[in-house]
């Protein structure tokens, strides 16, 4: 028998495979050109749009105009100069007075930012006293003569009392002769003593206190 046709039919057969592969791939490199080409061209032109845009002025730092600075004439410098306002330290201040029209009681009320606590003896918490004797009572007595400048043996004291609060306190004293009438608000500073706050000049004794 003759087999002669067998190796021809299966070469065919291969043959016709390779084509077929061949024309796979060659669909494959088509399409790969497609999708690279679509991916491509959109970036082409969004590149043409930007290279066709209006250049933007970019300003120089140089090509800014410079300020000049402003001069002042040297006499309106030191009129200015001689203007401004030195600030006082506390204790060279000049004591604030007021006078109160029509005041049947009150000449002057005077406060005087130089007035310091008197120095104290106290340790501890404080207790403010008013029997008279005690280390305490001394110190008002001290801070009230402070602020009045009167001495303490010219000095009389008609009233020293709570001035609302347990740290407060307010003295009504005169001269021997009563020449000299003051009523003086005392606070108490922690640590360091009775200081006046405020000092009122009298006209006279006659009133509720």
């Amino acid at each position: 028998m003759n087999n002669s046709k067998n190796p021809e039919s299966r070469a065919d057969r291969r043959k016709h495979k390779e084509n077929r592969l061949l024309n796979i791939l060659i669909g494959a490199v088509v399409l790969a050109i497609i999708i690279v080409a679509f991916i491509v061209i959109p970036g082409g032109k969004d590149q043409s749009k930007e290279e066709n845009k209006p250049e933007e002025k970019i300003t120089k730092p140089e090509d800014k105009p410079v300020e000049q600075p402003v001069q002042i004439p040297e006499d309106e410098a030191e009129h200015d100069e001689g203007e401004e306002e030195e600030e006082v330290p506390e204790d060279d201040q000049e004591p604030i007075v007021t006078e109160p029209v029509n005041d049947p009681v009150i000449a002057q009320s005077i406060i005087d930012p130089s007035w310091e606590p008197i120095p104290t003896a106290q340790e501890g918490e404080h207790v403010s006293l008013y029997d008279g004797s005690s280390v305490d009572w001394q110190e008002k007595i001290q801070a009230l003569s402070y602020a009045t400048g009167l001495t303490e043996d010219n000095m009389t004291i008609w009233k020293l009392k709570n001035g609302g609060s347990p740290q407060k306190s307010i003295g009504i004293v005169s001269s021997k002769d009563t020449s000299e009438k003051y009523r003086v608000y005392l606070e108490w500073v922690d640590g360091t003593g009775w200081q006046p706050t405020e000092m009122d000049v009298l006209k006279t004794l006659d009133f509720e206190y």
